[in-house]
């Protein structure tokens, strides 16, 4: 957490030069704002990277030709906040954008083609729409195989990401295989204490867990959360994320109040830190809706079921599995009450 508001500091003087020896459309000013919205979009603030990204590409677009690279890289970051906050159709128009400039400036097996690729594949993944995400994943995984050495870090993404559909198409074998290639390289690449360590541990515990192994998968789930609390501000959204796992995990055990316990701990973070009508705040509000059904009390279980599915006929397209499965999880508590 030091290191990011340490950067912040640092970045914030330099702009502060920049600003007063630099005339207003200088590139270096450009370059200065997307850094400090880089270290924004890492801390989980997605508004103020969202801010600081959109001043960097209005000086990029009126200082240089339309197919320049840094373009694509501007439109890219953009769309990694979009899709971060949960506004995909947004994400994916910034990442067409960008990707268009980087075909044609680039060679085909350019690793910032296959990061093109990887980011479009998740928004797909996001929306539901996994053959999509499947599709670009692949061509992206194709590149970085040629282009890049067997243990960078890029390639444990391109296996983790792929794993991350087959998990959600129910295919387990398949997803335990791809997680555990990327956590192989992330063990050899990275230090003991980095956050995509904590990523791979936390995909290889979601698989356990939805294969039913839950002492495997709170296993995992609190290797992940050690190196998340050390590594992430107490604020991030990724450290609810891991809340909610672990909460999940209790759910299906059947221990309800230490599920709404861990799931509570989520709620609070994600509350603050994503829009309101984030898909993640739907997951938690469903997730608790579920933990009181557990319980028995039927009345605050559909209270947080429709604030559910109220965010998700909003944010998701109408054809996500995620809409059928919250109503039908209202239409169960409504036969109990």
């Amino acid at each position: 957490m030091g290191n990011y508001s340490k950067a912040l500091e640092f970045y914030k003087k330099a702009l502060k030069i920049f600003e007063k020896a630099l005339p207003p459309n200088h590139p270096l000013l450009a370059t200065s704002y997307n850094n400090i919205g880089g270290v924004y979009k890492n801390m989980g603030d997605y508004s103020k990277a969202l801010e600081f990204y959109e001043k960097s590409h209005k000086i990029r677009e009126k200082a240089l030709p339309p197919n320049h690279p840094d373009l694509a890289t501007s439109y890219n970051n953009i769309g990694l906040v979009y899709n971060n906050m949960g506004d995909y159709s947004n994400a994916l128009e910034f990442y067409e954008k960008s990707h268009k400039i980087f075909e044609k400036a680039l060679p085909p097996n350019h690793p910032l083609l296959a990061t093109s690729y990887n980011n479009i594949g998740l928004v797909y993944n996001n929306m539901g729409d996994y053959s999509n995400a499947l599709e670009f994943y692949e061509k992206s995984h194709k590149i970085r195989e040629k282009a890049l050495s067997s243990n960078h870090p890029d390639l444990a993404q391109s296996y983790n990401n792929i794993g991350g559909v087959y998990n959600k198409m129910g295919d387990y074998s398949k997803a335990l295989e791809y997680y555990e290639k990327s956590h192989k390289i992330r063990e050899k690449a990275l230090p003991s204490n980095h956050p995509d360590l904590a990523y791979s541990y936390n995909n290889i515990g979601a698989v356990y867990g939805d294969m039913g192994d839950y002492s495997k998968a709170l296993e995992f789930y609190e290797k992940s959360h050690k190196i998340f609390e050390k590594a992430l501000p107490p604020n991030h959204p990724d450290l609810a994320a891991c809340y909610n796992n672990i909460g999940l995990v209790y759910g299906k055990m059947g221990d309800y109040s230490k599920a709404l316990e861990f799931y509570e701990k989520s709620h609070k973070i994600i509350e603050k830190a994503l829009p309101p009508n984030h898909p993640s705040l739907a997951t938690s509000y469903n997730n608790i809706g579920i933990a009181y059904s557990g319980k028995g009390d039927y009345s605050k279980a559909l209270s947080f079921l429709e604030k559910a599915l109220a965010i998700r006929q909003k944010s998701l397209p109408s054809t996500h599995p995620l809409i059928k499965e919250t109503k039908d999880n209202i239409d169960y508590v409504k036969k109990k009450m």
